[in-house]
Formats: C-alpha cells, structure tokens, sequence
C-alpha cells in the first residue's frame, strides 16, 4: 500500500532523520513518478535491511524527477514515461548523462463511482470527447458523450501535468502529450484522486492499475475499447498488450555520473535483480525475463541515452523489441 507522497529516508528513526542530510555520502537519493513509487519503496526497503545504505525517495512527478536528475540533485528518477525532448536538452546542458532502465509494464485504469451503472464500457473515442481541450466548454454532462446516457454532471479527475500517467492518457487518448481540457480536479496524489471518484457519483478518474488494485472496493474500472471490443485492465491484458492503447512500461533513469559510486550501483543491481518479484508483490507486471537480462546488459554497460527515441510517450511500446534493436 502507498504511504503519504513525501521525501523520507527509509530505514531512519526520526530521531535519526539528520543523517539524511546532503553531507552523507552513503545515501541514494531518488525521486520522480508516483507510479514508480511502490516498487522504488518496495526495493528499497528489501535493499536496506542488509544494511547496504540509505534510501531516501521524494514523489515529484515523472516531470519533478527529471528535473532533479537533469539537476545533479538526485541519483535516480522513476518515470512513467520514456524521457521527453525538453528533458535530453534539459540533461545536455547540465551534462548529465542518464542510463535508461524499464522495470516493469503498468496499465492506466479508467474509474467511476461503484454506483455508476450507466457506463459499460468506453471508447477511445468517448474518452478522447470527455478529455480533449474542445470538450471544456461543450462536455459537461454524461449525456453529452453518449445518448441515452443520464443528464448528470460529468465531474473529472486525473494526475497533474509534472505526471508521466497524464502525459502518456493524453498522448494515448487525445494524441498529443499535455493536451487536455483545464477544468478537472488535478493531483499528483492518488489519494485525492481516490477520495474524488469515490465520493461523487457523475465523477471518472484515471491512474495506474496498481493503484487502482488497492482501492477496488472503493470504485468501478471501466472496460476499454482500443478497437479490438472492450478490454478491462488485469495483470494479465497488460502483459499480453491486449489492452490498448492504456499499457505502458515504466522506468528509472540513473545519473551516469552517480552510477560509478559503489551504493548507487549496488542499488540499481539490487533493483533489477529483484525487480519480477518486487514488481509483482505491488500490483503492477514484470517483464518478460529476456527484457530483464537486456536491461541488466544495459546497466552493466553503463550504456546512456534513450532506446525509446528521447521523444516522451510512446504508445505501443514493446520494452524487448525496443531493446533489442536499439
């Protein structure tokens, strides 16, 4: 279960939270997704009890992560989206290099109060309708995306613009990263976006599938129509890819630099080593084992840059197809 969205250092008293500090040389300091936060906070906390250093990990956003690692300011960033443009610039200019490592696939799940009975399935059509930045002002009620549907307030939720989930959900469902309508209730907390749906009838929301996994007594998921019928997210169409265009996988990206200290790389070891069952026990989908080798070769080498094209979202994507020809 995700705990509260801040900076902590694992393994630390708070009488002790002082050795937490930028003075400490043995700490790994991480930031970035919310999504990629239970399984960085899972390995971590395995990671720490053999007392092979400190972890300290904040929740930014995809976007925030970048921005500290393009900095210097944090060994790794989790991210729920391959690096964009704006970002590899970002990194140029600091001079950072970064190692692009996917640990697992994530689906986005789409959700509504429990006692919305109208809704049984959606399109990627109906979706694109509801988010778009021409639906503002025109889809304000649920029987404007679909007729028949009931004259009820259509109330919308959704990870803020640093979130990799809302940049891949636009890119996915509207075509173009960070082009959607303003007037919804933003949050880089799942929680608050939980709290929303669950309490408001007319209200649909999207985050990862994990998330939605812990909270499933408290919403409705709602099947998908990515034009092969409608698919409802499970462990099982993410990993085969049958839920389109709503799969996706997600990555950490480690500072070349703060790879060659010996508590990072044991980390990121650590992380890759333990990563199918880890990934598993925190609701989201492992990798196939050959993509796993391909990223631990990867590692290993200490190869930098982007096999996903540096371009941000990629819908679609394969991480052993990508890896293997990259």
């Amino acid at each position: 279960m995700r705990r509260a969205l801040a900076t902590f250092c694992l393994g630390v008293s708070l009488g002790s939270l002082g050795a937490c500090g930028p003075g400490t040389t043995d700490i790994v300091a991480v930031d970035g997704s919310s999504t990629v936060y239970p399984i960085t906070e899972a390995v971590a906390e395995e990671f720490q009890k053999g007392g092979r250093g400190r972890v300290t990990i904040g929740v930014s956003g995809t976007g925030g992560g970048f921005k500290k690692l393009c900095k210097g300011e944090v060994a790794l960033s989790g991210a729920s989206r391959p690096i964009r443009p704006s970002e590899v610039e970002l990194c140029k200019e600091a001079r950072i290099d970064y190692i692009e490592l996917p640990v697992a696939y994530d689906g986005i799940a789409v959700v509504v109060h429990p006692d919305n009975a109208w809704v049984d399935h959606l399109s990627v059509e109906e979706l694109r309708r509801m988010w778009e930045p021409a639906a503002q002002d025109r889809i304000k009620r649920w029987s404007d995306v679909r007729e028949g549907w009931p004259d009820t307030e259509l109330h919308l939720f959704g990870p803020g613009v640093d979130s990799g989930t809302y940049d891949y959900f636009t890119k996915a469902i509207v075509g173009q990263e960070h082009s959607s309508r303003g007037d919804f209730t933003s949050s880089e907390d799942d929680n608050v976006l939980v709290q929303g749906v669950s309490t408001d009838r007319g209200a649909l929301g999207f985050f990862g599938f994990a998330y939605y996994s812990e909270n499933a007594d408290k919403l409705r998921v709602v099947p998908v129509d990515g034009g092969a019928g409608p698919i409802l997210p499970s462990l099982q169409t993410v990993a085969d890819g049958s839920y389109q265009p709503l799969s996706r996988p997600i990555f950490i990206y480690v500072s070349r630099k703060e790879a060659e200290r010996g508590e990072v790389a044991a980390f990121v070891d650590f992380y890759l080593d333990s990563s199918a069952e880890l990934v598993a026990e925190v609701g989201y989908v492992p990798l196939p084992d050959p993509a796993y080798a391909l990223v631990r070769r990867r590692f290993a080498a200490k190869t930098t840059g982007s096999v996903f094209g540096g371009e941000g979202s990629k819908v679609g994507a394969s991480v052993e197809q990508t890896l293997a020809n990259g």
